[in-house]
C-alpha cells in the first residue's frame, strides 16, 4: 500500500497498484475504499489506465463495492427509464413544462418510471401520465 503511494507516479506505478489489489480484498468494506481511493489518486495517468483496465471485466468480492456497483446500475436504469418517458412524449407531440421535466428526471423509482412510460404511450396529456392512484 505504501508503496503504492510512494511509487505511484513513476513507471512502476501501474505494476506496484495491481499488486495491491489481491492485498486489500479481503479487508473490510471502508478500508477497501479508502485505500483504493488513496492508491489511485496516487497514480500517473498512465498508470491510472493501466489500473482502470485490470479492473474492466473484474468481479468485485467485498460486499461494499458490489453495494454501489448495483447502486449505480439502478440509479442508469432509472435514468435510462426518465428519458425514455420524455422522448415519448415528446414524439406524440406533448409540451413538457420545464418543472415536470426536472421531476421526471429526478424520479429514482424504476417502477414509476416503468408506469409513467406506459402511460407516456397513450395518455393525452402530460398531467395523466404523471397523475398516480392514491
Amino acid at each position: 500500500m505504501l508503496s503504492a503511494i510512494a511509487h505511484g507516479e513513476t513507471e512502476q506505478g501501474a505494476t506496484i497498484a495491481a499488486a495491491v489489489l489481491p492485498a486489500i480484498r479481503g479487508l473490510d468494506d471502508d478500508r477497501v475504499k479508502l485505500y483504493y481511493d488513496l492508491v489511485y489518486n496516487s497514480l500517473n495517468k498512465a498508470a491510472r489506465r493501466a489500473l482502470e483496465a485490470i479492473m474492466k471485466g473484474y468481479e468485485y468480492q467485498s460486499d461494499f463495492a458490489k453495494k454501489y456497483v448495483a447502486q449505480g446500475r439502478a440509479e442508469g436504469r432509472a435514468e435510462e427509464a426518465a428519458n425514455a418517458v420524455l422522448t415519448v412524449l415528446q414524439a406524440r407531440g406533448l409540451t413538457v413544462p420545464e418543472a415536470v421535466r426536472e421531476h421526471i428526471l429526478s424520479q429514482k423509482d424504476l417502477e414509476r418510471l416503468e408506469r409513467w412510460l406506459k402511460k407516456a404511450a397513450v395518455a393525452a396529456s402530460v398531467s395523466a401520465v404523471l397523475d398516480e392512484p392514491n
